[in-house]
């Protein structure tokens, strides 16, 4: 896995400070692993379960490799959240107390 760097005056332009940008990034990477986990559930439901004798036995189930496959293409949480911030895409505001 390569690691990029972030140039934190990049995320400081998004918002009024880094950790501002940090804790709204975090959110929205919560966010979209609820969503992620949500839709990978809904299509595993979708694939008929195969019954054998050992459960701990793993057997080779084509289309349940095929979405797990396309899950682990996604981008994690975090990554598509830093971009979404760093893009423009995320909207956000503060309650006043």
């Amino acid at each position: 896995m390569q690691i990029n760097p972030i140039d934190l005056r990049s995320l400081d332009a998004h918002a009024s400070n880094v950790y501002e940008a940090i804790i709204v990034a975090s959110k929205r990477a919560r966010q979209l692993n609820t969503e992620n986990k949500i839709e990978f559930n809904a299509l595993l439901s979708t694939i008929p379960q195969t019954q054998s004798e050992d459960e701990n036995e793993d057997l080779d189930n084509p289309a349940q490799l095929k979405i797990s496959l396309d899950f682990e293409k996604k981008l994690k949480p975090h990554q598509q959240a830093l971009k979404e911030l760093l893009e423009g895409k995320i909207e956000f505001e503060f309650k006043k107390v």
